[in-house]
């Protein structure tokens, strides 16, 4: 019986703990998620570490790990909105974009200073569709890590600007069903009503909104959707 409470002890705190922490990765910003600047993945690795040592010991009053996470998330959105206000303090904590290369010309001493290889570059070229470093113009490597490239101008895609074409603006595609599931404060967006998207629907053959998988319409009044698969 001892055993069992322990266990849900341990359950509950878990719980508990994964909430602050998705909390405090929520007030950390979007940023955090994706594109993290030394510092920020610095708090994210403290953080974890931080919550898994009350999860682990049930010895240690939760509140010891719920208190450091929330002193660490008080400290990232300081330092955040420090690195707002003053451009000097950024370039410290965040350091500055490093240019690999140059009109065309590596940079060696770059390389050594980052200590960033030539096979990095390779692969994250690959990644961005570049496969000959020649047809490179710049490239530059940003705070984060993630590499920013332009293209030689004879290996730039041809943009409509290019062919002296007017191209109409284009805006996401607004979903409007999701699993089946409506998403009514998009119907505005689209100008159209439950019994409107109903009738187009049924023009495709379908009788229920339950019976879409996904569904999206675009500006230009063009619907997308996709029925579930039968099982």
């Amino acid at each position: 019986m001892k055993e069992v409470s322990n266990l849900l002890v341990v359950f509950l705190r878990t719980i508990i703990l994964l909430i602050v922490v998705i909390i405090a990765m929520r007030f950390m910003g979007k940023r955090q998620i994706g594109q993290l600047q030394p510092f920020e993945l610095a708090v994210a690795i403290m953080i974890s570490d931080l919550a898994s040592v009350p999860m682990q010991n049930t010895g240690i009053p939760l509140v010891n790990g719920i208190i450091p996470i929330m002193t660490m998330l008080a400290v990232q959105i300081l330092i955040s909105y420090i690195s707002l206000k003053s451009s000097t303090f950024r370039s410290i904590i965040c350091g500055k974009p490093s240019i690999l290369i140059s009109a065309g010309r590596i940079n060696e001493e770059v390389f050594r200073n980052e200590l960033y290889t030539l096979t990095d570059l390779l692969e994250q070229l690959r990644s961005k569709d570049i496969y000959n470093i020649a047809d490179v113009e710049y490239a530059i490597l940003e705070t984060n890590g993630q590499l920013s490239v332009i293209p030689k101008a004879s290996k730039r895609n041809v943009t409509p600007e290019d062919l002296n074409i007017s191209a109409k603006p284009e805006a996401p595609a607004v979903n409007l069903i999701i699993d089946g599931e409506l998403i009514s404060k998009n119907l505005e967006k689209v100008n159209l009503d439950r019994n409107a998207l109903e009738s187009k629907l049924n023009q495709l053959g379908i009788k229920s909104i339950k019976e879409v998988f996904y569904a999206s319409m675009d500006l230009e009044g063009n619907l997308f959707c996709q029925a579930k698969q039968r099982k």
